[in-house]
């Protein structure tokens, strides 16, 4: 199969300093021949012949913890282990620590020798016990490389083209080497004087992706943050204080929430029961109750956040969705009827642009028309989908993400950046007002008036790390037609896996991928006897996802794939699913349909020995 990666470069679309300067850097700063990160796939060792999906031996007997002696290497002396990594001679003292490093993670890597060490997670545990807690613990200058070996051999491995749970992506090799800077130099996004190139650079950067998402970058506002929970925690919390701010005229962020007496229905799809008339003598009048409309699909950030917010988990009005997990629009629109009918408030819908388990992204352009008719902000989560912006081919999903009032992505996930790399957006600036902060050590107003920004009203957190370096230095390393034909790669390979699944008599595909994953399961062998009633049916579903759910964890005990499990939304059996994530753009179809072999193998095992 032909990769994005192997074809010509499109035209980029997006902000043009993203499109014109990556795409110098990638022609000048990185020749494509030297890295093969854009061009070319990793080559692939030499192999057997692969046999057929069907039929497959049955599998060998779960394998013991791989234990070997570690081959030995020069330990840094005492000097080097307790120098500093700054100053000027930071990066001489840093280097034979970076070399022993790199030295443990191949060693780990060669015994782990696949996606994931085999073993149950009580013999992990011993193992990581015996090196750092047992009595013959590592301790010293050893203690780097030990340690460093232990967790390259017990960590997954998401570069291994077996290894497809979750949105967990390899990292680009250079956006670790920029990380690494970021970790020896030490800035602080807290104040100028902790981060003062870090700081313009942050400001830049989210400049460039507002023109991504489709902002006015001078109007828009944003900052870098942990991930999309933190980010959606944002977004609902300049949610309530605005919509709930205006409804109540109170500044929510200084009074809190204004309670809500007499809601015995509150926490239910339910209209509640009529409550007996306030006596407004004794008190303000109540306030309506507020709502937040999400997909059933959508991240449990989403409950966790309203939690968080003081609006309560149960203030979260989940929406219909179908087949795809998309939301349905016509049950968003009768959601919001329901909410202006009952008298309650609602104060957002947040809409998903890539769900976790299919990569579903709602009508974006139908959800904000029917926030904007009922006054509610509309927050997007686009943690995983924000990744489609790089692709010219994907990119149309987005339509409308630019109406949206905020925004959260994450570039850890479809963007190949070490974690943490979310990123929040909102639209106008003016909407951030309630999370302006004043520290007189940090941010005096004296400073800002003498031209030294602070960064510090924009973020949940002080201490911060300067994340947006490694992906400043990846747009500008590979550009966004660089990045783009990574993430058509991936979605090539969702496609190539979804056929093969959909072609094989013992997988069921669920549904065809939208970005890189896709559910399936295995079906185990039906009675040959069995009568085609509710009930038998019944019992097959019950035993598809008994036996779904052990295979997978057979494979995970064998160290020879890691691959997802889900439900899909509703009640009873059959609702049991395995997903394949695709990030790794160099993985090969042939390496896809070998982890799909090694689950009709896992699964056969499975039936055999119940």
């Amino acid at each position: 199969m032909e990769t994005a990666m192997d074809a010509g470069t499109g035209a980029g679309t997006g902000t043009g300093a993203v499109t014109d300067a990556g795409a110098r850097a990638v022609a000048v700063v990185v020749p494509e021949a030297a890295t093969g990160l854009v061009t070319q796939a990793s080559p692939e060792p030499a192999r057997e012949p692969e046999p057929a999906l069907d039929p497959e031996p049955a599998p060998e007997p779960d394998p013991a913890p791989k234990h070997t002696t570690p081959e030995p290497t020069p330990h840094p002396d005492s000097a080097h282990v307790t120098a500093l990594s700054g100053g000027t001679g930071g990066a001489h003292a840093l280097a034979p620590l970076v070399d022993t490093v790199m030295d443990a993670l191949a060693r780990g890597a060669r015994r782990r020798g696949g996606p994931i060490a085999p073993g149950r997670p009580g013999q992990v545990a011993a193992t990581v016990s015996e090196v750092f807690g047992g009595p013959a613990a590592v301790t010293g200058a050893e203690a780097l490389d030990r340690l460093t070996e232990l967790l390259a051999h017990g960590s997954a491995d998401p570069a291994d083209a077996s290894c497809a749970a979750h949105l967990h992506c390899p990292p680009l090799a250079v956006a670790v080497a920029a990380d690494l800077a970021v970790s020896a130099l030490n800035p602080s996004q807290d104040s100028w004087d902790q981060a003062p190139a870090a700081t313009a650079l942050e400001t830049l950067l989210l400049q460039e992706l507002a023109g991504l998402v489709g902002y006015e970058p001078e109007q828009a506002a944003g900052v870098l943050t942990s991930g999309g929970t933190e980010s959606n925690l944002m977004g609902l919390m300049l949610a309530r204080d605005r919509v709930l701010g205006a409804a109540s005229g109170r500044q929510i962020e200084l009074t809190g929430v204004p309670g809500v007496p007499g809601v015995p229905g509150a926490g239910t799809d339910h209209a509640p029961a009529p409550a007996p008339a306030p006596d407004l003598s004794h008190g303000p009048r109540p306030q309506p109750r507020p709502r937040i409309l999400a997909s059933a699909a959508a991240h449990f950030s989403v409950q966790r956040a309203a939690a968080l917010l003081g609006l309560g988990e149960d203030a979260v009005l989940p929406v219909p969705v179908d087949h795809q997990l998309r939301m349905d629009t016509e049950a968003l629109a009768a959601a919001l009827d329901g909410c202006a009918a009952r008298g309650e408030l609602p104060v957002a819908v947040v809409a998903t642009a890539g769900t976790t388990d299919t990569g579903a992204i709602d009508p974006l352009r139908a959800c904000a028309a029917l926030a904007a008719e009922h006054g509610a902000w509309l927050h997007v989560d686009a943690a995983y989908g924000g990744g489609a912006l790089l692709s010219d081919r994907l990119a149309p999903l987005l339509d409308g993400l630019g109406l949206a009032d905020s925004v959260s992505l994450d570039w850890h996930k479809l963007g190949w950046q070490p974690a943490a790399a979310g990123v929040f957006l909102v639209r106008r600036s003016e909407t951030y007002a309630s999370l302006a902060r004043r520290a007189v050590y940090l941010n005096p107003a004296d400073d800002e008036e003498a031209g030294y920004p602070s960064l510090l009203g924009l973020s949940l957190r002080t201490t911060r790390r300067a994340d947006a370096f490694k992906i400043a230095v990846t747009l500008r390393t590979l550009g966004r037609e660089g990045l783009g034909r990574l993430v058509d790669a991936c979605r090539d390979l969702a496609v190539a896996g979804a056929r093969a699944v959909a072609d094989h008599p013992r997988l069921e595909l669920h549904s065809e991928p939208v970005l890189t994953a896709f559910l399936f399961r295995y079906l185990p062998e039906r009675q040959a006897d069995t009568t085609d009633t509710a009930e038998a049916r019944r019992e097959y579903d019950a035993r598809c996802d008994a036996v779904n759910a052990a295979l997978r964890r057979r494979l995970l005990r064998e160290g020879s794939a890691v691959v997802g499990r889900t439900e899909l939304p509703g009640e009873g059996p059959g609702r049991v699913r395995l997903k394949l994530t695709l990030l790794n753009p160099h993985t090969t179809t042939a390496e896809v349909e070998r982890l799909l072999h090694a689950v009709v193998a896992a699964g056969r095992a499975e039936e055999e020995a119940r």
